[in-house]
């Protein structure tokens, strides 16, 4: 994960590629908030092999962004996959399964959020049959004013069967 994480075209669309020291903090927070939580963004692997290509998961959405959009339901999902995997169906194939968990366990919605500029993981959203909600679109304040990476953009899913 720290090479994925710290590659700077793999996170083109986030604010810094991540260190070891700190992909290992990910990684610990995943495992317990997979604990607390029942999920979390996981290793995604691929089946044959079992090669790690990156992480897939469901995740509670983080307090800064829910006040930043009180309207927003409270799970996301999300990928992130090494760039040699990338364009070969893995993100979308991996994400239908954690939404197929996600109403499983009875979650209304499902949110993905990503930076506007972002075309690639919107693609991938559309490709799972989520939507665009621009009403839900906002700016990451942890960001400086004007930076390109400080709008948002929300895509939604309904559980089928709610």
């Amino acid at each position: 994960m720290a090479r994925i994480f710290g590659d700077a075209h793999v996170r083109r669309f986030y604010p810094k590629v991540l260190t070891v020291e700190e992909t290992n903090v990910r990684i610990n927070l995943a495992i317990e908030r997979a604990r607390t939580e029942g999920f979390h963004f996981q290793a995604a692997e691929l089946k044959g092999s079992g090669e790690l290509i990156g992480l897939i998961g469901l995740g509670v959405l983080s307090e800064w962004v829910q006040a930043a959009n009180p309207s927003h339901r409270t799970v996301e999902i999300g990928w992130m996959l090494a760039k040699e995997h990338w364009g070969k169906g893995l993100a979308p194939e991996g994400a239908r399964e954690w939404l197929d968990y996600a109403w499983s366990i009875g979650l209304p919605e499902v949110l993905a959020v990503t930076a506007k500029e972002n075309a690639p993981s919107q693609r991938v959203m559309q490709k799972i049959g989520m939507t665009y909600d621009p009403a839900g679109d906002y700016e990451d304040l942890r960001l400086d004013e004007g930076h390109w990476l400080r709008p948002r953009v929300v895509y939604r899913k309904r559980n089928p069967t709610s």
